[in-house]
């Protein structure tokens, strides 16, 4: 089956050019089917059936995993079926019986304006280390992109001119892009990090990329997760945010402030707008809950 899986993976590269981070996810899910498989006592694709299946997907709710994770799951063995059938390997897709558990859409945590301005003057310094946060942060939140395609933004990626900067999407296929626009705070923090900072941080000046580490090399996810995490208690904020909170409070902002939501689908790279959709709902929500507050005749 581990053959498969390689054959299957290098068609999503090489035929439809999907990224490597969906890639990476797709054959960890199949490694995971693949484990499953093999504790079973099988090793052919061809030998798996319906009840095989069934059996991973109630192995998985056993053991307590998200219904997001298991519907994902379930998509990727459905695509590697899909894949099998269309190059002849198997003669039926067992997988189609397969049903993605109902998720519920969970509101996600936004920061208040005033939270969000608190966390952006954390970083206050000259030091190159500090220059870059303060760039990142305010880059972070004045385009909702995130934070994989804030540490890959390269230095061509960036028009300080006309104030936008161009992202390739990581969660689609190559040649996706989007141009995100960005306003003056955003843009006299990465102007001071790169005349004050950046060429102070690099070993290499041809190194692509915006954002550096200390050591000159690219940010790693990580290293941002631990970044935020820093000036989020330095700024007294109790929520438990992420990189994505940011991402999240961008959205939920401007729709608050009256941007189209087709607008704010784009510039987040949403491929479905019931996706962005949450956003106003949140909106609609927070309305109805000032009314019944304030209003007399409740």
């Amino acid at each position: 089956m581990e053959q498969v899986i390689n054959s299957f993976i290098s068609y999503l590269h090489n035929v439809k050019k999907t990224s490597a981070n969906t890639a990476m996810s797709y054959r960890r899910d199949l490694n995971k089917v693949n484990h499953y498989m093999q504790q079973q006592g099988i090793d052919k694709v061809s030998e798996i059936t319906v009840t095989n299946l069934n059996s991973y997907i109630l192995f998985l709710e056993k053991n307590k995993f998200s219904a997001a994770t298991i519907s994902r799951n379930i998509a990727s063995i459905k695509a590697f079926y899909y894949y099998m059938m269309k190059e002849g390997m198997i003669a039926s897709d067992v997988s189609d019986v397969l049903k993605a558990p109902r998720i519920e859409k969970k509101i996600p945590d936004v920061l208040s304006t005033s939270e969000i301005i608190r966390l952006l003057e954390q970083p206050t310094g000259t030091s190159p280390k500090e220059l870059r946060d303060k760039a990142m942060l305010e880059l972070l939140y004045a385009t909702g992109i995130r934070v994989t395609e804030l540490i890959t933004l390269k230095v061509t990626g960036l028009n300080l001119q006309m104030g936008y900067i161009v992202c390739f999407d990581s969660n689609k296929s190559a040649g996706k892009e989007r141009i995100i626009p960005f306003g003056n705070a955003a843009r006299t923090a990465i102007m001071k990090y790169i005349s004050l900072g950046r060429e102070r941080m690099i070993e290499n000046p041809e190194n692509e990329f915006l954002f550096v580490n200390c050591s000159g090399q690219p940010m790693s996810r990580q290293g941002f997760w631990k970044l935020i995490k820093f000036y989020a208690k330095k700024a007294g904020i109790s929520a438990d945010i992420t990189p994505h909170t940011l991402r999240h409070s961008f959205a939920a902002h401007l729709v608050e402030n009256g941007a189209d939501l087709h607008i704010v689908q784009e510039m987040l790279g949403h491929s479905d707008i019931s996706t962005t959709q949450i956003y106003a709902n949140m909106h609609h929500n927070r309305l109805r809950d000032v009314y019944a507050k304030a209003h007399p005749r409740r």
